[in-house]
């Protein structure tokens, strides 16, 4: 299910075309009263899941164990989330190469009504049985222009 946003939220997810919504969780905080680095990486993971279950991903991971495998990762930190608050994360990948996708990350406070950190990533496609990156499928790529809107 897709989230409800206000006008201001969705004006700053503009462009991101899979988003999910997070509630803040009071355990999420550090003793520096905010919600700790590592917690960001738990929910794009969530988020970078979530889109690629849409592309088909599960079921080829259930048949021919293929997947994406995460490559590279970073976050830049904007602002401080704390709890009560509820992350939106907004999800697109931006590039198609021969066995990789490179994706974008906005994640977005409905309680300040700001972006609070942006990521890449870079997701591998992968053959766990024979544990060796392979070409991206051609379903897939399909399945991301779909979602994207355009081709890439």
């Amino acid at each position: 299910m897709e989230p409800s946003l206000d006008a201001d939220v969705a004006a700053l997810l503009t462009g991101f075309p899979v988003l999910i919504s997070w509630p803040v969780q009071w355990g999420d905080q550090d003793a520096y009263q905010h919600v700790n680095n590592t917690v960001y990486f738990r929910w794009l993971e969530t988020a970078r899941i979530d889109y690629t279950r849409r592309l088909g991903f599960g079921e080829m991971m259930r048949q021919q164990r293929v997947g994406p495998i995460l490559a590279a990762l970073s976050c830049d930190y904007r602002r401080q989330v704390t709890f009560p608050d509820t992350i939106h994360i907004g999800s697109k990948i931006t590039r198609i190469g021969r066995t990789s996708l490179a994706m974008e990350h906005a994640l977005v406070s409905q309680a300040s009504r700001a972006i609070v950190a942006e990521s890449k990533s870079t997701l591998v496609v992968y053959d766990y049985a024979a544990s060796r990156p392979v070409p991206v499928p051609e379903e897939v790529r399909r399945a991301i222009e779909a979602i994207e809107g355009k081709s890439l």
